[in-house]
């Protein structure tokens, strides 16, 4: 490999690196624009006297990661035969989620806040203790071997 070969193969890289840390930024921004202030608070809905703003909370996270590394000698193929090479990689990953919590609720009479009670994920709480709880006393009145 010439000299000419191994910079115009670095600047490549380099080249494809900064494009790589620049399409995370721009996931990034846009990812954590998604937590903002509109995310949280709905439009508020004006019923003639009365002023609704919906609260909503919202979650999310987000991680990457960037690796390079290169070798030489020392046996690498199927063969024994040695060699050299580099390589790099990256990834990136997230998870956003968002529920209502509650409704406030702006009246000539005052404000108020009202929350918004999920009964799905109530019952599913209850009937998940339920069965551990189930599960856990007939394993207790099982006669020990």
């Amino acid at each position: 490999m010439t000299e000419s070969s191994i910079q115009t193969s670095s600047a490549e890289r380099l080249a494809a690196e900064a494009e790589a840390l620049q399409v995370i930024q721009d996931i990034a921004v846009k990812y954590l624009a998604s937590a903002s202030v509109e995310a949280v608070y709905g439009k508020p809905q004006k019923v003639g006297d009365t002023l609704i703003i919906p609260t909503a909370e919202v979650v999310n996270g987000l991680g990457f990661g960037l690796g390079s590394g290169s070798g030489s000698g020392g046996p690498s193929g199927p063969e024994g035969a040695s060699g050299s090479g580099s390589g790099a990689g990256g990834g990136a990953g997230g998870g956003l989620h968002t529920r209502p919590v509650a409704i406030i609720v702006a009246s000539p009479e005052g404000v108020r806040v009202e929350p918004v009670v999920d009964a799905t994920k109530i019952a599913l709480a209850l009937f998940t203790t339920l069965g551990f709880m189930f599960g856990m006393l007939f394993r207790m009145l099982q006669p020990r071997r």
